[in-house]
């Protein structure tokens, strides 16, 4: 597992360049998934635009407007915090690279260089402000076209998704979040996709509404990045080992290195009381281990066993258990293989990806192509949850998982949404 770029380079390449500790290999690949969702969304909006299906939206523009005391401030203050992190993160350097995220979240940094940059930062914006005098300030109505609003649908997506994973996965996990409700919403981890894509999907409608944006041309422009944005955060998932990974696979083990071996499922009793101060931390005891044998199949003998069960070695979150030898933060791996689920969600949603985008020209209805989106994604999720780590809710005698619920609803609501779609389709080329 590589937690971060620096691991990843000195494994696949062999350069230990310290400065890639920085760069989290979860939020790397969050990075990519919002631009790769950004692009294909540009494309399919200028190409929908093209076909007439969206147009430009004339809107007023204030241009030589000065700049307020409010504006410099505001600068100041945020110039302030970047030099106060930023400087403080090169003169601490061999301190903060172990740990960046405790760091970023945490009251330490450089004073002076917070006061440097942002002192720095008010005077640029004050300067501005006073070329800005120099022009008369005039209005003008300009032509926006939808593409031009995806800067601001990936920002909102960013804020918005952030705050929803965060809400979803403290309400999936309330016991640990009444336990410490600061480090649950402060940390970087524990983020919940289906929260995100509510909340920003929320926000975003609304947005699209204001700004005169046909929804339904905007949602089905946006499906096929979704699902290909899935798959890439999915990457991120599985490359750092974030804890996003299944049951117990009861017909292999892990040895220390990490190496996964085939065994009779008997075994698994004895591994569990081999590892039993583990197991007992993590579930209170030996009794309800979540487990399920399922050995690799003859036919399948050209997959490697780890596309089975991985131990996750060197994991972000350093769960498991020591690895002899091991120096630095990340040395833990599991002591019983799991079920790699963020891998097939890879390989599934990419190739959903590529099924939504091949079958997205070919469809005449609006709203359509999303509500498939939601329907395969939604069927995707709720098998994988059959073997996937996850906190059960009680409800009339039923055990299902949070995301099972949502996946069932998205299902539910994409044939609802296809119906919709088609009866109103139907209901405008009648009148026509």
């Amino acid at each position: 597992m590589y937690p971060n770029l620096y691991y990843a380079f000195k494994d696949l390449l062999g350069l230990e360049l310290p400065f890639l500790k920085l760069f989290q290999t979860f939020g790397f690949f969050v990075a990519i998934a919002f631009l790769a969702a950004a692009y294909t969304l540009t494309s399919e909006l200028k190409r929908r635009e093209r076909l007439g299906l969206l147009k430009a939206v004339p809107e007023k523009i204030t241009k030589g407007k000065p700049v307020t005391t409010t504006d410099i401030i505001i600068n100041g203050v945020i110039g302030f915090i970047l030099g106060f992190k930023i400087i403080g993160i090169v003169a601490d350097w061999d301190a903060v690279s172990q740990d960046l995220q405790s760091f970023v979240m945490s009251a330490r940094g450089s004073f002076i260089g917070g006061i440097i940059v942002g002192a720095a930062v008010a005077y640029l914006k004050y300067r501005s402000g006073q070329k800005a005098k120099a022009e008369k300030e005039v209005t003008v109505t300009e032509l926006i076209h939808p593409y031009q609003r995806v800067p601001d649908f990936t920002v909102m997506a960013a804020v918005a998704g952030l705050i929803g994973a965060k809400i979803f996965h403290n309400l999936e996990n309330w016991g640990d979040f009444v336990q410490d409700p600061v480090g649950s919403l402060l940390s970087f981890s524990g983020l919940t996709f289906y929260g995100g894509l509510i909340v920003a999907s929320i926000v975003i409608i609304r947005y699209a509404r204001n700004k005169k944006i046909d929804v339904l041309q905007l949602i089905d422009s946006a499906a096929p990045g979704l699902m290909l944005a899935y798959g890439v955060g999915r990457m991120g998932c599985h490359f750092s080992g974030d804890g996003d990974w299944g049951i117990y696979n009861s017909a292999y083990v892990t040895d220390t290195t990490g190496r996964v071996t085939q065994v009779d499922p008997s075994r698994f009793q004895e591994v569990l009381k081999a590892n039993e101060q583990f197991f007992a931390r993590q579930y209170g005891g030996l009794e309800h281990i979540p487990h399920a044998a399922f050995a690799k199949p003859q036919g399948l003998s050209f997959l490697p066993d780890w596309f089975f069960a991985y131990g996750y070695p060197h994991n972000v979150i350093n769960e498991g258990v020591l690895m002899p030898g091991c120096t630095g933060r990340y040395c833990s791996v599991l002591p019983i293989s799991v079920y790699p689920t963020a891998l097939y969600e890879i390989i599934a949603c990419l190739l959903l990806f590529a099924l939504l985008w091949s079958i997205r020209k070919k469809i005449k209805v609006p709203g359509m192509v999303f509500g498939i989106y939601l329907m395969l994604n939604g069927i995707e999720r709720f098998f994988i949850e059959k073997i996937r780590v996850n906190t059960k809710y009680d409800i009339f005698g039923f055990h299902p998982t949070q995301a099972e619920i949502i996946s069932s609803l998205m299902v539910i609501g994409g044939a609802v949404l296809i119906w919709y779609c088609r009866k109103l389709y139907n209901s405008a080329k009648t009148i026509s």
